[in-house]
C-alpha cells in the first residue's frame, strides 16, 4: 500500500504542477502566487454579538475558485482512468474506498502546498472530534474514515456556515437537519452540537448508502442530494460515481467532493509522509451535563463551574443567544468534567445583577418605530419614553438611544442578601410561566405601573421572550417613574381601623432622591391610621392597598425585616 502511494507521489509534482500551472516549469514557481488562507474567520450575522457565538465563513470564495480551476485542468473524469488500491491495503489502512487519479492527485498537491496552513489547522482540530466521530460510525457499522467528511465540510469547526446556509461540523441545511431530528429554533441550533449533529450525519450517511450501495455515490449524494444523484444515474445509465462525473450533469463543486475527501483521508492518516510534521492535536472533547432553568447565561454557568466563559461557550455552541432556551423548563448544559459537584454547590449562591446600557441607532430613510422596536425587541412605549418623543414620527439622520439589557453574575457570601438590579432602567425578559403579578412581586412594584411603563393593552397579554421596561434602583427600593400618571381609586379595606385618603393622588418622581412616593394635596396636619394584619397578608400586599412602599411601612413601624404576623397593627401615615 505505502509503496503504491510513494510511487504515485514521485510523479505528483510533475503531473499536478503541469496541470495546475501550465506556464510554470517547476513547483518552486508557485511561490510567485500568494497562497490564500482558506479558513479566514469571517463573522456571519447571528443573534448574538459575542465573538464566541458568531458563525464563521466555511470556505472563502477565493479558495473555492482556486480548487475548481485546478480540477478543470485535470481533464476528463473517466472511470478507466481511476486506479483502485489493492483490497488488502483497503482493509489494512482504510475502510473507505480509496482510488488514485488525476483529480485526487490535484487535491493532494493543493493540501500539501497552497492550503498547507489550512490543512494543518484541520489536522490539529481533528484530535478534538475524531474519537467521538469514529465511535458513532463504528457503532453504526459505517466506515470510520467517513469522520474526515467533517474535515472537508467544515474544517472541524462547529461554527462553520456556508453560502448554501449549511451550518456546523457536518454542514446540514435546515431542512435536512430537521429531517434527522436536529432542533433548530430561535434559541438552539443543534447543527452546531458536536454529538447530536454527528448522530444525525451518521443516520443520513446510512440512508444514502442504503440507496446506492456505493460510498462514492453516497458521499456525492451527501452534497447534492440523493434525488439528484439517482436521476443522473438513470439518465446516463452510469454504474458508479466516476462514470457519472465525466458528464456535465453534476456541478464541479459536487464532483470535487469525492476526490477532496479521498485526498484528505490519505494525508490525515499518514500526515508525516506528506510533510505535515509536529502537528499539535487538540485533546478529545469531554464533558458532563448540568441541568439548569430557562434563560440562564453561559457566563453564569462558567461562574458556577469555576471556569472561563470561553470554555463553557465552546462546549455549548448550539445555544445561539448564549443562554439556555426560554421555551423549555430546563436544559442540560455541557460543562467541563469534574465541575458538576462544584456547580451544584454554587447554584443557591448565584446572584443576578441586572444593568442597562445603551447603543445608538442612526435613523435611516424608511425606518419606522415599529420596525426599530422589532429589530431591538423593545416596546414602543419604552422607545418613545427613553428618547423623550411625543410621536412616532422619525427624522432620517437623527439618533435614537436603544436600551440594551445586560446581566452580570456573582456568588453571594454566606448570609449576604442578593440584589436584582444595579440601575434605574432594567429590561426584564419574560420567561415561560411569567405573569405580570409574578414580575410585580419580583421587582416590588404595582402591576398597573408595569402595564403603564410598557404601554400594554392588558396585563394578561404578554409572551415569553418579550422585554418589559422596569424603572427601579435595587432590590430594596421601589419603582422610579419618569412621568406622572393617575393612580387608581383605592377601595377602603374592611379591616382598616381609621383611614382618610385625599382625592386624586398621583405617582410622581422625586427627581433628586429618585424614590417612589405618593403625592397628595398639602394638608395642615398629618393623618395617621392603623391597619390590622390578616392571615395571608404580606408587607408588600398591605403597601399596595394604601399606595405606599414597603420601605415607608417599615420606617413608620420600626420593622427591621419584611416579616409580619396576623393580628398586629401597622401604622399607616397619609402624607
Amino acid at each position: 500500500m505505502l509503496r503504491i502511494l510513494k510511487d504515485h507521489r514521485k510523479s505528483l509534482c510533475l503531473i499536478t504542477v503541469a496541470l495546475l500551472f501550465s506556464s510554470c516549469t517547476s513547483r518552486n514557481s508557485t511561490v510567485l502566487y500568494p497562497a490564500p488562507d482558506c479558513e479566514i474567520v469571517s463573522p456571519i450575522t447571528s443573534q448574538s454579538t459575542d465573538p464566541e457565538l458568531l458563525l464563521v465563513e466555511a470556505e472563502p470564495e477565493k479558495c473555492l475558485t482556486e480548487e475548481l480551476e485546478a480540477l478543470r485542468q485535470t481533464g476528463t473524469w473517466l472511470a478507466e482512468d481511476t486506479l483502485a488500491l489493492p483490497v488488502e491495503a483497503e482493509e489494512t489502512l482504510y475502510d473507505f474506498p480509496i482510488v488514485i487519479n488525476k483529480q485526487v492527485e490535484a487535491y493532494l498537491d493543493i493540501f500539501q502546498n497552497r492550503q498547507k496552513k489550512t490543512f494543518s489547522r484541520w489536522l490539529e482540530r481533528s484530535g478534538k472530534y475524531l474519537p467521538m466521530f469514529q465511535k458513532e460510525l463504528r457503532e453504526a457499522g459505517l466506515p470510520e474514515d467517513l469522520a474526515y467528511l467533517s474535515m472537508i465540510e467544515s474544517g472541524f469547526n462547529q461554527r462553520a456556515y456556508s453560502r448554501a446556509h449549511a451550518v456546523g461540523l457536518w454542514q446540514f441545511i435546515k431542512g435536512t437537519g430537521k429531517e434527522y431530528n436536529l432542533r433548530i429554533d430561535n434559541y438552539v441550533d443543534e447543527r452546531r452540537h458536536a454529538e447530536k449533529s454527528t448522530k444525525a450525519a451518521v443516520a443520513f450517511l446510512s440512508d444514502l448508502y442504503a440507496n446506492f450501495g456505493d460510498w462514492h455515490l453516497a458521499v456525492a449524494g451527501y452534497n447534492a442530494g440523493a434525488g439528484k444523484i439517482r436521476k443522473g444515474l438513470r439518465r446516463y445509465k452510469s454504474k458508479d460515481f466516476w462514470d457519472l462525473a465525466q458528464h456535465k450533469y453534476l456541478h464541479l463543486e459536487t464532483k470535487r467532493y469525492v476526490p477532496k475527501l479521498i485526498a484528505a483521508i490519505i494525508i490525515a492518516k499518514n500526515p508525516e509522509q506528506y510533510g505535515f510534521t509536529s502537528i499539535s492535536y487538540e485533546a478529545p472533547i469531554t464533558y458532563e451535563t448540568l441541568r439548569v432553568g430557562p434563560g440562564l447565561s453561559l457566563d453564569a454557568v462558567a461562574l458556577l463551574c469555576g471556569t472561563s466563559s470561553k470554555k463553557i461557550k465552546g462546549l455549548n455552541r448550539e445555544l445561539k443567544t448564549g443562554r439556555t432556551p426560554l421555551n423549555k423548563n430546563h436544559y442540560d448544559v455541557q460543562i467541563p468534567p469534574g465541575t458538576k459537584q462544584l456547580a451544584e454547590k454554587n447554584m443557591p449562591r448565584l446572584n443576578r445583577v441586572a444593568t442597562t446600557g445603551y447603543k445608538t441607532h442612526v435613523i435611516r430613510k424608511g425606518d419606522t418605530i415599529s420596525g426599530i422596536c422589532k429589530q431591538y425587541n423593545i416596546n414602543k412605549t419604552t422607545l418613545l419614553k427613553i428618547n423623550n418623543l411625543r410621536s412616532s414620527k422619525l427624522i432620517a439622520g437623527k439618533h435614537l438611544r436603544i436600551p440594551q439589557g445586560k446581566v452580570r453574575y456573582r456568588l453571594l457570601n454566606p448570609g449576604e442578601q442578593g440584589s436584582i438590579a444595579a440601575n434605574d432602567l432594567i429590561l426584564h425578559t419574560i420567561q415561560p410561566g411569567d405573569t405580570i403579578g409574578k414580575i410585580a412581586d419580583k421587582y416590588n412594584v404595582p402591576e398597573d405601573l408595569i402595564v403603564f411603563w410598557n404601554g400594554l393593552k392588558s396585563k394578561h397579554r404578554i409572551r415569553a421572550g418579550q422585554q418589559l421596561a422596569m424603572y427601579i434602583e435595587d432590590i430594596n427600593s421601589t419603582a422610579v417613574v419618569t412621568s406622572t400618571i393617575p393612580a387608581k381609586k383605592v377601595n377602603k379595606p374592611k379591616n382598616k381601623i381609621v383611614a382618610k385618603k385625599d382625592k386624586n393622588p398621583s405617582i410622581i418622581v422625586l427627581s433628586q432622591q429618585k424614590k417612589f412616593a405618593i403625592a397628595t394635596k398639602q394638608t395642615s396636619s398629618k393623618q395617621i391610621s392603623w391597619y390590622k394584619v390578616q392571615r395571608g397578608d404580606s408587607l408588600w400586599t398591605i403597601a399596595r392597598k394604601f399606595n405606599l412602599s414597603t420601605r415607608q411601612l417599615k420606617s413608620w413601624n420600626n420593622l427591621k425585616s419584611n416579616r409580619i404576623h396576623p393580628g398586629i397593627k401597622l401604622k399607616i401615615n397619609n402624607v
